[in-house]
């Protein structure tokens, strides 16, 4: 009955908002006025992001991409899924058991949501697996590609291997019993262990019945056998768990061992830092950081063939339901297996390689501060190169004038050549400033390390502000020329990490536009010094005016609509979840607005509701690179606005974090990204269209190139 009335009360809705359309009387003050909070307008921000895996584990079977990149694709579906488990799910959980009842969105409960994960993330690994043993390896085996089962081990094979289990293996692992003594052991988050059932009396007269056995991480997942083993031109390759479980009787001697059943544990790696009170961040997350291994179980992997009887003491050991137990037909931890397109060098079964274009008004090594005295430099990544944001930190901080750098780092990699940069300045006598966001997931050790480093150089170490992490990607230079003081800025929309650059798509914004130095200047003051809102002239920041801005560029798009004029916005992001921006979006589109939103991940607007979507169109682009830019555009009556940011459109984005939105100003550039954009809203080939129920359609088109293919002939050499 609440459900017909919900359909009843929207087709009421629906008439009414058409009737409005149809009188022409509809205003910018009807539309705020209007009610869209409709639980049927949006879609679970948990389950889109399972909808996102699922389309990634989808380009393993592209016959068009690559052998060795499509099982690559099917290590980073694994990896992805970890993730999902250890952050999403183990969210999920905590509100249950805190008896949180608040519904998502899409008015789920969190138990709904969760019983509903559960059905799809078991379907998403039985098809991976599926992808990977039918599809990928018979392939691999085409190719020479082998991974041999024990048995089909040779008689020279089999010696070696045994030889390698004594001598790589044997000296490292620790076999467990079970027993009084020795209880269930702590199992650490994703290490792959093996649960064997003994059968017999040990040296001290034990009848053990159960052992475990961890598998340290320094061991190798796959090993590749010897040419003088195969005496063949082949690749084969061995699976660690295939050697233990053929040769683990030598571990338990006078024992019989009548199953060796490998297994994985994934637990909750959220870091719960409570900011206020805390007076020293860096201490307080190395204490969290000991205990992320050993957080509340929330999945249970096990190969297939393990008998119930083990998998329930698993399960009882681990605290879990059967509804976490995830049983798969093969190795339990497929992302492990990732080194394997880098070990085969076969070129032809990977991406053809390219060189990132340096664009012609720039050379690498003369003066990137003296062509920004001239004009902007937009670069489009990976397809244009790196290296001049590189060299713009280089140049500084061996410039005799320059007097002081400041830049964030959110993830920039362990041998960063921008960090290396900073500490020669640092060393050279200059004003250095680094704030370096700790918590960036699953990157706090090594911002940890990144942050002694930096101090050990005498750079001022900042760690942001209390209660925000610092999201924004920017650097600003200070220099002395003919007695004044000139600055120059690089803004972007990805990290300062020189290797995701030629993997993940991003601008970066190279200038020494006074308005746009003076207000990264303000930025810098805001994070490291203490005081009110700085006014900004260009520049639209998180937490305090990015949304702000937005609504009011989305509500100026509707009036021209409402007005007659044409209106259009594109908005490319990684996730869409704020409702407040979902409903503005909702607006503008009853208005007649034509919007295009490119939202490679999470999406919980539902596009093409009659009356209220039915002017939006949603795309997720997945391909060689890993789309990560956040690009704005708005019609604005023929000015076409431009703006590119370190922001998507989520709440701790928008509200939670520091985040720099800045505009694409020069002419050329401001072209080059609309044609980008054109580029993406027109691609047939590597866009996943979402319709109104939730379903992601992959609309191939014979006649075009993948996009991706596209930039790199148009931007790459």
């Amino acid at each position: 009955m609440e459900a017909e009335n919900k359909v009843k009360q929207q087709s009421s809705m629906e008439s009414q908002e058409d009737n409005v359309l149809n009188e022409q009387a509809l205003t910018l003050q009807d539309l705020k006025q209007m009610d869209l909070e409709n639980p049927e307008y949006y879609f679970d921000r948990e389950l889109s992001l399972l909808a996102f895996n699922w389309r990634v584990l989808q380009q393993a079977l592209d016959p068009t991409i690559p052998l060795l990149e499509r099982i690559r694709f099917i290590f980073i579906c694994s990896n992805n899924m970890d993730e999902f488990f250890e952050v999403r799910v183990a969210g999920l959980r905590h509100r249950i058991a805190r008896g949180d009842t608040k519904p998502s969105l899409n008015g789920q409960s969190p138990e709904e949501i969760l019983r509903r994960i559960h059905s799809k993330a078991h379907d998403l690994i039985d098809e991976q697996y599926r992808i990977f043993n039918d599809e990928l390896l018979p392939k691999l085996a085409e190719e020479k590609i082998n991974f041999v089962p024990a048995s089909q081990w040779s008689d020279q094979q089999y010696k070696w291997l045994k030889k390698y289990f004594k001598q790589q293996v044997m000296p490292v692992i620790s076999p467990i019993s079970l027993d009084l003594a020795h209880p269930f052991p702590r199992l650490v988050n994703k290490s792959l262990h093996f649960l064997l059932h003994l059968h017999g009396n040990d040296a001290f007269g034990r009848d053990l019945e159960y052992a475990v056995l961890h598998m340290p991480r320094s061991l190798p997942r796959i090993i590749e056998l010897p040419e003088k083993v195969d005496a063949t031109e082949e690749h084969n390759f061995v699976y660690l768990s295939s050697i233990i479980s053929e040769f683990a009787e030598d571990l338990f001697p006078g024992m019989e061992i009548t199953g060796c059943y490998q297994f994985r544990l994934t637990r909750d790696s959220d870091l719960l830092v409570e900011d206020s009170g805390t007076e020293d961040l860096a201490s307080v997350l190395k204490r969290e950081l000991q205990s992320r291994h050993f957080g509340a179980a929330v999945r249970l992997e096990v190969e297939s063939s393990c008998p119930n009887k083990l998998v329930n003491f698993l399960l009882q050991k681990c605290n879990l339901t059967v509804n976490d137990l995830y049983k798969v037909n093969g190795p339990v931890n497929l992302n492990r297996l990732i080194s394997l397109p880098d070990i085969v060098e076969r070129p032809e079964l990977k991406f053809t390689g390219f060189t990132p274009k340096i664009p012609q008004d720039i050379q690498l090594g003369h003066p990137v501060l003296d062509i920004l005295k001239e004009k902007d430099i937009l670069l489009h990544h990976p397809y244009q190169s790196f290296l001049p944001v590189i060299d713009f930190v280089k140049q500084a901080a061996n410039d005799p004038e320059v007097l002081a750098i400041k830049q964030t780092l959110y993830r920039t990699g362990s041998d960063s050549p921008i960090v290396e940069a900073l500490i020669d300045a640092a060393h050279s006598g200059k004003e250095v400033t680094a704030v370096v966001e700790l918590r960036a997931r699953f990157d706090e050790a090594d911002n940890i390390e990144l942050a002694q480093k930096l101090q050990e150089a005498g750079v001022l170490v900042v760690y942001g502000v209390v209660g925000y992490k610092t999201h924004a990607k920017m650097a600003l230079v200070v220099r002395r020329e003919k007695k004044r003081l000139f600055r120059y800025v690089h803004l972007g929309t990805g990290n300062y990490h020189a290797r995701n650059a030629r993997l993940y798509t991003d601008y970066s914004l190279l200038t020494s536009n006074p308005e746009m130095c003076e207000d990264v200047h303000k930025l810098f003051q805001q994070l490291t010094g203490m005081g009110k809102v700085y006014k900004l002239n260009q520049l639209w920041n998180a937490p305090f005016t990015l949304h702000k801005k937005l609504i009011k560029a989305i509500e100026t798009e509707t009036q021209h609509s409402l007005n007659g004029n044409k209106a259009k916005i594109v908005i490319k992001v990684n996730s869409l979840t704020d409702p407040a921006m979902i409903q503005e979006l909702y607006r503008a589109s009853i208005a007649g607005v034509k919007i295009d939103l490119i939202v490679r991940g999470i999406c919980c607007l539902r596009p093409g509701i009659k009356g209220i979507s039915d002017n939006i169109k949603v795309c997720s682009i997945i391909g060689r690179f890993l789309e990560h830019s956040r690009v704005y555009y708005f019609y604005n009556d023929g000015a076409e606005d431009v703006y590119a940011s370190s922001a998507d459109w989520m709440e701790r984005n928008l509200y939670y974090r520091v985040e720099a939105c800045f505009p694409i100003l020069d002419a050329n550039a401001k072209k080059q990204v609309i044609e980008d954009l054109n580029m993406m809203t027109r691609d047939k080939v590597q866009s996943w269209y979402l319709n109104q129920n939730a379903n992601y359609k992959l609309r191939k088109s014979v006649n075009q190139q993948k996009v991706h293919d596209l930039l790199l002939k148009k931007l790459a050499l």
